[in-house]
């Protein structure tokens, strides 16, 4: 009871905070918009992402604070449940493979991309299987911290990923011509306003629910899963205002581009080599699996490509959102990875890694 009392107090945020917020937004949707109107795929997210990126690296001290961060990604999952239909839960039953080829793909990645950074840049084992590690930031982070790691290389290896594959996968698609050029309309029914209040409650009881037992990604997932569920069994027709979705994009945008306020100019320059490197391997690994899983399954290419890319979960479903690529199937499969990651990356790290020893020394 102290600690719940000792919560509730409000602080309002400083002006510096309020002023770094509204110059995040104001870069991210001026990039977005600039992609946008120039018919780049994925141009919301893309854009924001690189538009703050860029100024981040400039030296602005671009951030959003947690509860902006948090309606974003409640109104992402929201917008990616909206997009469920019975025909796409009935295909749930060819996940097992996919999946299963999915962890395959993850440990082949993770060891192939901490070789490489091994023989390649020197790096010890523990930071190299940390940063070849795909996806789990944050478990990635704790275990650097613990083991004494390179935390700064896993951190721009790690950033740098997931901001190649949020830039580039649209376009990669696009010129395969398995995604249009063009970013196709998100235009839809937008749910009526007891509608749209149904989802809002079902969405952040299902997401504080899944936080309660510290389900990953809880905010998004809880809110899709709500959707989905709402959608899917047709007791709420229609989604979010067109703006309302398109503010969610550029604002996972801003906060994946705002990574870059947390490094020095110098740091990024040091291991830019070894983040290219680690990626063109993890990407390499990748499209040996997505290959395996477009030959032997009826899966459509773009849904698989999304979902195996060793992205950000986030980016990657919000990216699924803006292409028309199947939310059940890549959600499933990030998920997964998180999982898969999660629970594994310890275990190799102090099989693989330095002795616990040999860090404390």
């Amino acid at each position: 009871m102290k600690q719940i009392t000792a919560s509730l107090p409000f602080e309002w945020p400083s002006r510096a905070k309020v002023l770094s917020t509204a110059e995040t937004l104001v870069i991210g949707a001026a990039g977005g918009l600039v992609f946008l109107v120039a018919g780049l795929p994925g141009g919301l997210i893309s854009g924001s992402m690189i538009a703050v990126g860029i100024a981040a690296i400039a030296g602005r001290q671009l951030a959003l604070p947690p509860i902006l961060t948090q309606t974003v990604l409640v109104l992402l999952g929201i917008s990616l449940g909206s997009v469920v239909s019975r025909h796409l839960i009935q295909q749930v039953s060819t996940y097992p493979l996919t999946i299963g080829l999915l962890a395959l793909a993850t440990f082949c990645s993770t060891f192939g991309s901490s070789y490489y950074l091994q023989r390649v840049h020197g790096w010890d084992r523990t930071s190299a299987f940390l940063a070849g590690s795909p996806g789990a930031l944050s478990q990635i982070t704790i275990l650097a911290v613990e083991r004494g790691a390179d935390l700064p290389g896993i951190a721009v290896v790690q950033t740098m990923r997931v901001i190649i594959l949020t830039a580039a996968l649209p376009m990669v698609l696009a010129i395969a011509g398995v995604a249009p050029s063009v970013a196709p309309s998100l235009t839809t029914t937008i749910a009526s306003p007891l509608d749209l209040l149904e989802l809002v409650a079902a969405s952040l009881a299902a997401s504080l629910v899944l936080r309660l037992i510290r389900f990953p990604a809880s905010w998004m997932f809880g809110a899709m899963i709500a959707s989905s569920v709402l959608h899917g069994a047709g007791w709420v027709d229609g989604g979010l205002p067109n703006w309302v979705r398109g503010v969610s994009l550029v604002g996972i945008g801003a906060l994946i581009g705002s990574r870059f306020a947390r490094m020095r100019m110098k740091t990024l320059a040091g291991h830019i080599n070894a983040a290219l490197g680690s990626f063109a391997v993890a990407i390499a690994v990748s499209a040996i699996f997505v290959g395996i899983v477009a030959l032997t399954t009826q899966v459509k290419f773009s849904d698989v490509v999304v979902a195996f890319a060793p992205g950000a979960m986030d980016a990657m479903l919000a990216l699924a959102l803006t292409l028309h690529i199947d939310p059940i199937f890549v959600g499933a499969h990030h998920l997964s990875r998180f999982v898969f990651v999660t629970i594994a990356t310890p275990g190799i790290v102090h099989l693989f890694g330095r002795t616990q020893d040999d860090v404390d020394d």
